[in-house]
């Protein structure tokens, strides 16, 4: 009789509660492999930390590396990585490189504002704009999506920061470029067929360009917002557009999602990331209707009186206040009693109905005041 295999074992351990199930790795052969076709369509940045001058002092490295080459374009050592820092090092490859297509970078707040409370466009973001780079956001949690710059990281810490120790940051970074310099130029790549990655580099088309830096505005700078509305996945990974279907995937089901229209394709943005984009599939005259904004209602016809919206944002009738919003504090709003709703509206627009809850017996009394009671005068 042959002994249990170790997968056996452990299924019966499972069975008998003796252990805790774990979840199991994720195997290699299940993650998507990519790659952009050609040099300078896209960078891939990022920030690795953890790297020690003699004296015990952290430093950080800015890198940056070409998708389609694996050439490695940005290595920049700073004392901190905050946002003038990494810039600066952006702005340095630029200058030695060319302006890519596209730029990928996580999350990070150096890179990044739209995440924020009140989303913004920081530097990194502003130095993308001015320069017409697109920047481009990986998904929350998902560091293979730059694999190719975590990949530069485990052999830059494996084949230099491990083996080597300097006392100052300028020394570090003489014999870090001469690393880089090799590591582009010399070292074989194994995903490009055991050949260098200046090779495939060089190949890069060349054009004259000039690097602008993100304190200056642009014509670019200025964005149109586009056009945007929100729904919900279905339990099909699924969100319906103008009567069409597009497919977002099941992991985001239940979830609330932005669809941007931008020229002729949908973006689909989940918490400020762009998780899917679709070429539009209705017609251009039905580009008016991509909204979310419902049409201005019209009051219906009645008997109308005049109220100050007061400081709290709403109106009194017949002694009892009503809603009518902050923005139209000390606005003059008109009020409609209709069957047995109340009807606020705002230079003839409808913007608030409630249900009737003052003294129907008082209605009459207000309506016969269609400008409110006249204020008493002071008595000197």
């Amino acid at each position: 009789m042959s002994a249990p295999s170790r997968a056996a074992i452990y299924r019966a351990l499972v069975r008998h509660e003796l252990i805790v199930p774990v979840a199991r790795k994720r195997t290699k052969d299940s993650y998507k492999r990519w790659e952009r076709t050609r040099s300078m369509e896209l960078w891939q940045m990022d920030v690795v930390s953890r790297i020690y001058l003699t004296d015990g002092t952290q430093l950080h490295c800015i890198t940056g590396i070409d998708d389609h080459s694996r050439f490695c374009v940005s290595a920049k050592l700073v004392a901190r990585a905050t946002a003038k820092p990494v810039c600066d090092a952006l702005l340095l490859a630029l200058e030695r490189h060319g302006v890519p297509e596209e730029i990928l970078t996580d999350n990070g707040k150096v890179f990044t504002g739209k995440l924020q409370h009140r989303p913004t466009n920081v530097l990194f973001d502003r130095i993308c704009l001015n320069n017409g780079i697109k920047h481009r956001l990986t998904a929350p949690y998902s560091p293979t999506t730059t694999g190719k710059v975590e990949r530069l990281h485990r052999t830059m810490r494996r084949e230099f920061f491990e083996l080597n120790t300097f006392d100052t940051l300028e020394a570090t970074q003489i014999a870090l470029d001469n690393w880089v310099r090799d590591y582009n130029t010399q070292r074989p790549h194994q995903s490009l067929g055991d050949v260098a990655p200046t090779q495939r580099f060089e190949l890069r088309r060349r054009e004259p360009f000039e690097v602008i830096d993100g304190e200056v505005t642009t014509k670019e700078h200025v964005v149109l917002a586009a056009k945007s509305l929100r729904r919900v996945v279905d339990e099909k990974g699924r969100v319906s557009v103008l009567r069409f279907r597009y497919h977002v995937g099941k992991a985001f089901v239940g979830e609330s999602v932005d669809v941007t229209s931008e020229g002729g394709l949908l973006n689909v943005h989940h918490h400020g990331v762009v998780i899917a984009t679709h070429a539009k599939r209705h017609l251009p005259e039905a580009d008016e209707k991509f909204t979310d904004r419902p049409k201005a209602a019209r009051p219906t016809k009645g008997d109308e009186v005049l109220r100050a919206v007061d400081n709290q944002g709403a109106v009194s009738f017949a002694g009892i206040s009503y809603r009518a919003g902050n923005p139209y504090r000390g606005m003059i709003a008109g009020v409609r009693i209709v069957g047995d709703t109340v009807q606020v509206t705002i230079d003839g627009k409808l913007i608030r109905t409630h249900k009737a809850r003052h003294d129907r017996s008082k209605e009459f009394g207000a309506l016969a005041m269609p400008n409110g009671k006249p204020r008493r005068k002071s008595v000197a």
